[in-house]
Formats: C-alpha cells, sequence, structure tokens
C-alpha cells in the first residue's frame, strides 16, 4: 500500500519551499558552524532572511561568525557582510 506524501505542516520544508539562507564565515572566510536555534536556518523570502539576520547577528558574532553570505539556492546574492561595526 502507497501512502500519500506527508502533508507540509508535518514534514521539514525543502529547499525550494525555503531557498534563502545564509552561509556564516569566520574572518577568514570560512565557513562556521553553528549550535541551536541559530543553526541551518532556511527562508521562504530574501526579506524573512534579512529580518532573521538583523535580530541574530549579536548571537552570530557571539558564537564566532563575522560575516554573513546570503544564497537563493545556490545563487550567491550578496555578502560578505560583516557582523561588526
Amino acid at each position: 500500500m502507497n501512502l500519500p506524501e506527508q502533508p507540509p505542516t508535518f514534514r521539514p520544508p525543502t529547499p525550494a519551499e525555503r531557498p534563502w539562507w545564509w552561509r556564516l564565515e569566520d574572518a577568514e572566510g570560512n565557513e562556521v558552524s553553528v549550535e541551536g536555534e541559530l543553526a541551518g536556518q532556511r527562508f521562504s523570502s530574501q526579506a524573512d532572511a534579512e529580518s532573521w539576520v538583523g535580530e541574530a547577528f549579536a548571537d552570530l558574532a557571539d558564537d564566532g561568525v563575522d560575516a554573513v553570505v546570503l544564497f537563493e539556492l545556490e545563487r550567491r546574492v550578496y555578502g560578505p557582510m560583516s557582523l561588526h561595526p
């Protein structure tokens, strides 16, 4: 018996449903991994991604992130953008 796919409310969104994401980098441009709620965030729009980084930048900096780069799927949109004044 084949069961239907899980509805979106019961499964994680696919990259196509949330194509916007941030690459987190250290001062040398190497990718940084973070833990907890800051890890692996994906967004349905550029505005949502930018709002999130605006709210989370201090916590990201505390976790060793020096800059962020915005992507839509695999397309680099802009960055690196420093998290320091």
